[in-house]
């Protein structure tokens, strides 16, 4: 398990780099994990992404539907991809728990769960 360390707080992530906790989840602590994969800025564009992202998670128990978060922050359909380079990463940065196996192949095969 690794630890970040933000204004004195400690945040878990697992060895993969994802939350461990996703209440621990804020903006500061995004920007802290989009450093980790060389995204320098999180933007408004980007930050309404990632709240969608979660509470979308939050809502429905499940990682949403790659199309559906640009459709719902009314961005291109390709927005996670231009933004985010993958969805892993998006999810990463958005605090939601590392996806299943089954989620991750079909991701990993240009395909959206759901």
């Amino acid at each position: 398990m690794q630890v970040l360390t933000l204004e004195n707080k400690k945040i878990e992530i697992d060895e993969d780099g994802y939350l461990v906790h996703f209440e621990e989840w804020s903006e500061p602590v995004a920007q802290v994990l989009a450093a980790e994969h060389r995204i320098e800025e999180l933007t408004p564009q980007r930050i309404s992404m990632l709240k969608f992202v979660r509470w979308y998670f939050q809502t429905y128990n499940f990682f949403p539907i790659i199309r559906a978060i640009c459709k719902n922050v009314h961005e291109p359909k390709d927005c996670i991809e231009e933004n985010f380079i993958n969805p892993l990463i998006a999810w990463k940065i958005a605090g939601l728990p590392r996806p299943d196996e089954p989620v991750i192949s079909l991701l990993e095969a240009g395909q959206s769960p759901g």
